[in-house]
């Protein structure tokens, strides 16, 4: 009988060794480092030199401060957490946060709503990510590789609520997503110039940027990031922004200047009461997955509902499987003439041998004037027609709105159209001609394809001041019916 109890007790005895006990700071107001964790608790912290080890779990409390203000690594023992009530500051030039035995990760970091974070110059590897619930944070110049899932679960960067800065960091190869928010919370963040690389390892069906609707009154930026994918993983995309909610969520987004390439998809806007601008953005060769039915546009837009407003210019979109498709009761302006100056750039986006442009699968008009539809090519009419698909392909379907066009514009009928020249050609800030075709519209694009002049025709005799640089230009003249393109040259 002795025996038996004596064994029950050495049973609960080493159970109850396995469970983690907890340090909390004292909840006085007071700023506390590494070293006054370990001087208040020798068995939460112990110091060699610049080497940290963390044995036990970590509190803040609400009141006090954690300071990371030297240069140190602190290595954190297996499924540990730390977790933040009140201010968490990482002020030092090089810091790394790491796991004790790096095939054991910690648990990660939990920075409740009450808190405040700021953390610089750190690499954050080996640990279970970052849970953030409140909305005063900022990481900045950070590196963080190698996390698992753990005290977050959607991604490296888990986001609740606010506005939280994510700036100049590099976030590469971890199991997870690299930043997320829930889909019912409500999240602006400033996502500016980080690089990210292969995350979501665990290639399940979300993209590295995975968030959901924003703040009423916040922008959402997403802006100057590199986002690459690893071409192993044929589930993982490159942006996402979701309104699964309707009118009771919105989205209010700026993408902008990003390079994303090598995933799934480049990015895509799902849902009604959405508004971005997605601009000077190149996307190119997201098509992982290889399969055109589950997805690799470049752009992808998608709503059930009308509301969705999206406008794009001047981004660069290249082999992808698709270049933009537009779905359901989505809409687009891809260059308007007047708010929107498109010089959009398509080139080889398709697959089973066909280029796709542009997919509008809506019944709605899209306006998709002065972009470039076939890079490196000068193009007629029916050339970028073969690459839009809109209702001259299925009666059912809105039409695209696509001439005046760039990249070298050729759209002329040869048999209404002979003999037109303007004068002087060279030129210095004006050009004559006689407008015997009725052209109603002249347009002025430099050798990229930029648009630099356009101006309204009469009938009859025509003066066009031309009050543009020295250098080689092409003149495109149309009347709504036919078009052509001269070469100018501006002394």
């Amino acid at each position: 009988m002795k025996k038996i109890t004596l064994s029950c007790l050495l049973v609960v005895f080493t159970f109850s060794a396995l469970i983690a006990q907890t340090y909390t700071t004292p909840n006085d107001g007071g700023t506390y480092t590494l070293d006054d964790i370990a001087t208040l608790s020798p068995t939460t912290v112990t110091v060699s030199g610049t080497d940290y080890t963390l044995l036990e779990n970590l509190v803040i409390a609400q009141t006090d401060t954690f300071l990371i203000d030297t240069d140190l690594t602190l290595s954190i023992d297996a499924a540990l957490l730390i977790t933040v009530e009140g201010t968490f500051n990482v002020t030092a030039t090089a810091v790394t946060v790491t796991a004790t035995d790096t095939s054991q990760p910690y648990d990660g970091f939990r920075f409740e709503e009450s808190s405040s974070i700021d953390i610089q110059n750190t690499t954050i590897e080996y640990g279970g990510g970052l849970k953030v619930i409140t909305a005063d944070f900022t990481i900045n110049n950070c590196t963080l590789t190698n996390n698992v899932s753990g005290a977050a679960t959607g991604s490296v960067i888990s986001l609740s609520n606010g506005t939280p800065q994510i700036t100049n960091n590099t976030i590469t190869f971890n199991e997870l997503p690299a930043i997320s928010s829930g889909a019912n919370s409500e999240v602006s963040p400033y996502i500016f110039n980080n690089f990210l690389e292969g995350n979501n390892q665990s290639n399940s069906n979300r993209p590295q940027i995975n968030l959901g609707i924003t703040k009423p009154a916040d922008t959402l930026r997403i802006m100057q990031n590199t986002i690459i994918g690893d071409r192993s993983l044929d589930q993982v995309g490159g942006i996402a922004i979701a309104n699964f909610f309707g009118g009771s969520g919105q989205i209010l987004a700026r993408i902008d200047d990003n390079t994303i390439v090598d995933n799934r998809y480049g990015m895509t806007v799902v849902g009604s009461n959405s508004f971005a601008y997605v601009t000077n953005n190149i996307i190119e060769d997201n098509d992982t997955q290889g399969n055109p039915a589950l997805g690799g546009s470049g752009i992808s837009l998608n709503s059930a509902s009308a509301g969705m407003e999206v406008i794009a210019s001047g981004n660069e979109i290249r082999r992808n499987l698709w270049g933009i498709t537009v779905i359901d009761q989505a809409s687009i302006n891809l260059g308007d003439g007047a708010d929107n100056i498109g010089e959009n750039v398509f080139s080889e986006n398709g697959n089973n041998g066909q280029t796709f442009a542009l997919y509008n699968n809506t019944p709605n008009t899209l306006q998709a004037i002065n972009n470039c539809w076939i890079e490196g090519q000068e193009s007629t009419e029916q050339q970028v027609e073969d690459v839009i698909f809109h209702v001259v392909d299925d009666a059912s379907l809105g039409e695209v709105i696509f001439d005046p066009f760039l990249c070298g514009v050729l759209s002329i009928d040869e048999n209404t159209i002979e003999n037109f020249s303007f004068y002087p050609n060279p030129a210095t800030n004006q050009i004559q001609f006689d407008n015997r075709f009725s052209f109603s519209e002249i347009t002025v694009y430099d050798v990229t394809g930029k648009l630099i002049v356009a101006k309204s025709l009469s009938e009859g005799k025509n003066t066009v001041p031309l009050n543009i640089p020295s250098g080689v230009y092409f003149a495109t003249f149309s009347n709504g019916k036919a078009s052509t393109t001269e070469k100018l040259v501006i002394q």
